[in-house]
């Protein structure tokens, strides 16, 4: 297995501290909620929030039973459930909630008082908050799905298969696919690219991969997105069997067969989310902590993969590969 380091420090000034090593004993029960537009997790995926969180905060010294109560709320991919469900986690008067994956429109309606710690993608362009470094209101958070990638993974993935003239975009109907697709848009014009968009409303990835096939798409780009993160076992299953070279967000895809990933680290920045929900439990307020967002990404190439679909990744790509796996 090739290593290199990461490079890049995460934003944050005052944030980018230390992670302390148990929360202060003050006798306390904090009230943790999580609001998430995805279903329950399998029990072997540490990848979601909801089991990773408590797990970063057990680091700080929260343990679920003891200090603190974790109340989780699952949309289930029905994001009309999502009002509901945050006023929910209002009623039950936990001390912060976290909204993952877009939910932050639906917990920001809910309550103007309660801390609510964002973790998702472009939270300026959605209105979440007045800027990164002033966040105003009870909103703040780490930028987990990054606006601005869309582009460098086409253009990653067209390096892998340069004479792909199609290639497939695979997405869902939630609202930040909008600007992820419109980057990917525009990195095809220059790569002379056509773009095939493929939503998956209701999580048939067989037809979506039928579409592909039929399309003629020569790879697939998979968007950035809560659910497509849950489901990534049956798509990467799915680009396999049709042998489709497939670019993904994070290196947990590459580790579970896909292809190639480039993006953050999504556990170092769910630890970011832990130390954001330590200092509101704290006494913090939301509107001085500025919203952080990742400064530096890793390019992860799985070569069994690659092997597998007869498709022969350029050295000047594997070179640049934060991790070649083997």
């Amino acid at each position: 297995m090739h290593r290199r380091a990461f490079l890049g420090t995460m934003a944050g000034g005052l944030l980018a501290t230390p992670l302390p090593a148990a929360a202060q004993e003050t006798g306390k029960v904090y009230r943790l909620g999580i609001l998430t537009p995805a279903a329950p997790p399998a029990t072997s995926d540490r990848t979601p929030a909801t089991v990773s969180i408590p797990e970063a905060l057990r680091e700080l010294g929260y343990v679920e039973g003891r200090n603190i109560v974790i109340e989780r709320r699952f949309a289930e991919g029905q994001r009309e459930r999502l009002p509901a469900l945050a006023r929910e986690l209002v009623q039950l008067r936990v001390d912060v909630i976290v909204a993952v994956g877009g939910t932050v429109g639906a917990a920001a309606a809910a309550t103007k008082t309660i801390p609510i710690v964002l973790m998702g993608a472009d939270p300026v362009g959605s209105g979440a908050v007045a800027s990164l470094a002033r966040p105003g209101g009870n909103i703040t958070g780490v930028v987990i799905a990054e606006s601005g990638l869309g582009d460098k993974r086409l253009q990653l993935l067209r390096e892998a298969i340069p004479r792909a003239a199609r290639i497939a975009v695979l997405a869902t109907t939630e609202p930040p696919m909008k600007g992820q697709w419109q980057e990917a848009k525009r990195a095809a014009d220059a790569l002379r690219v056509a773009l095939i968009l493929v939503e998956v409303p209701d999580a048939d990835y067989d037809r979506a991969f039928t579409r592909m096939v039929t399309e003629r798409a020569a790879g697939v780009l998979v968007l950035a997105s809560a659910v497509l993160h849950r489901d990534r076992k049956t798509i990467i299953a799915l680009a396999a069997k049709h042998r489709l070279p497939a670019i993904y967000q994070w290196r947990e895809h590459v580790e579970d067969g896909g292809l190639m990933s480039y993006g953050s680290n999504i556990f170092k920045l769910i630890r970011r989310i832990a130390v954001y929900v330590d200092r509101l439990f704290k006494g913090a307020k939301p509107a001085d902590l500025p919203v952080e967002q990742p400064t530096g990404y890793e390019l992860v190439i799985n070569l069994k993969t690659a092997k597998a679909l007869g498709l022969t990744i350029p050295q000047s790509l594997l070179l640049r590969a934060d991790e070649v796996i083997q």
